[in-house]
Parts: structure tokens; sequence; C-alpha cells
């Protein structure tokens, strides 16, 4: 897949699923085998980024929320 273009998380655990299942066949060429975890570990980093970026953005949101609700109560 190419990596200019951003990946959603959705797609990347989807290309994640394929390689693993690629890999449980048992099939792969031992070439392509490295470039497959090459290409794996770039897909775990990029989920873990975005989950955590997630994560962030979700709680500040929420501390957005609980000041608002500070203010209005106050």
């Amino acid at each position: 897949m190419n990596n200019k273009r951003e990946l959603k998380y959705s797609q990347a655990i989807e290309e994640l699923n394929q390689i693993v299942e690629d890999l449980q066949k048992e099939t792969v060429d031992v070439d392509e085998l490295s470039l497959k975890v090459k290409r794996a570990v770039e897909l775990i980093k990029l989920c873990k980024e975005k989950i955590h970026k997630t994560e962030l953005e979700v709680k500040n949101i929420v501390k957005e929320l609980e000041e608002e609700l500070k203010e209005e109560g106050g």
C-alpha cells in the first residue's frame, strides 16, 4: 500500500490482518517475509500513534466539557 497517503486505522488493521493471514499460510517467500514483517511493524506503529492521538483528543474534549459544566453550574 502507498505510504504517501494517510491510511485510516481500519485500513491499517485490515492490511495487518491480511499479513498475518499470509504468514499463517507458511507459503511466503523468505524475501517477501522480511518485507511483510517490516510493513507489519510500520502498520502497528501507525495504529498506536492513531490510538494515542485519539485518546488525547477525547481527553481534551472531556476536559472542555467538564469546564463548560463547571461554568454553567458555578
